[in-house]
């Protein structure tokens, strides 16, 4: 995440109303963002990351243009800075430069359902941007072509080369490593403190400068957060719960609904030397678990 993000704190009234005027968007960059990274839950702090820097620079916007292909254009190379930091661009540009025998295939459109979807991982970027943006969100091929950088041309050969690929894969899920015991330990103690309303227990699981980032709300030190207050003050019955989403273990926030307690929304915790260092909550992004191909509450 950029440093001006990570230190906004709470977020400005004329942030807020950003976000507001851009919220029916919001899914669909949600989705773009998720199947780019391979993550729900890296999908939306990319996209967290893009809609700020889509923000910062507004004053500059022209009106006359359309804002999606714009907050796209923003979220796309975020995806790909996100892409190269963890090293996967190199790999996946080798991958790009084998001999494209791939013959073209027509369009997967409608019938690219969540599993098929999810494959598109296992495409290099420029064919991954390329097959999202046209199978899925239905973009013509000029409307693509600047969003990543190229001509029509090659976003037509991105095309051929990426759904070729996709027909040839099988349906397989990505396999996250498995969280040790210590680990666990932790997580159930946070877990369980979080429930009792035992704040200062919570606390001491943290590490003195631990990150926080809740959307649209808040992004700074958890010192500096009424985090904690805001969960005591909660009028719908709440409980927290271990869990997994797509095979990541996690925090899931569960609700009381006619049904009983259900998952609702997810809060991603990172640990370093037997401390919580980060938290981030996505209780007001609701279109993550949405997205998600698995939730499993434990």
């Amino acid at each position: 995440m950029s440093p001006d993000f990570e230190a906004i704190g709470l977020f400005e009234p004329r942030h807020v109303a950003f976000l507001e005027t851009i919220a029916h968007l919001r899914p669909k960059l949600h989705r773009y963002c998720a199947r780019m990274t391979g993550s729900v839950l890296d999908g939306e702090d990319v996209m967290q990351e893009a809609v700020f820097e889509a923000y910062r620079k507004l004053e500059h916007f022209d009106d006359s243009r359309a804002l999606g292909p714009w907050l796209f254009r923003i979220a796309h190379n975020r995806c790909i800075d996100f892409l190269r930091r963890r090293k996967v661009w190199r790999e996946a540009e080798a991958a790009a430069a084998e001999p494209g025998t791939v013959q073209p295939v027509h369009a997967i459109g409608p019938a690219l359902d969540r599993a098929v979807e999810r494959l598109v991982m296992n495409l290099p970027p420029k064919e991954r941007a390329c097959v999202l943006l046209k199978d899925v969100f239905d973009y013509s091929l000029e409307e693509i072509a600047p969003l990543v950088d190229s001509t029509v041309g090659g976003v037509k050969a991105a095309l051929s080369r990426g759904r070729g690929k996709l027909e040839a894969l099988p349906d397989t899920a990505k396999a996250w490593p498995a969280v040790n015991a210590e680990v666990q330990d932790l997580l159930r103690r946070y877990v369980l403190l979080f429930n009792q309303r035992d704040w200062d227990g919570v606390r001491e699981l943290t590490s003195a400068d631990a990150r926080l980032r809740v959307a649209d709300c808040f992004a700074g030190r958890l010192a500096d957060s009424p985090y904690f207050v805001e969960y005591e003050r909660r009028s719908i019955p709440w409980r927290m719960a271990l869990g997994e989403v797509d095979g990541e273990t996690m925090v899931i926030i569960l609700l009381e609904g006619p049904n009983g307690l259900a998952p609702f929304s997810v809060i991603r915790l990172g640990i370093a030397d037997s401390r919580i260092v980060s938290i981030t909550d996505y209780v007001k992004s609701a279109w993550v678990l949405n997205a998600a191909a698995s939730v499993t509450v434990h």
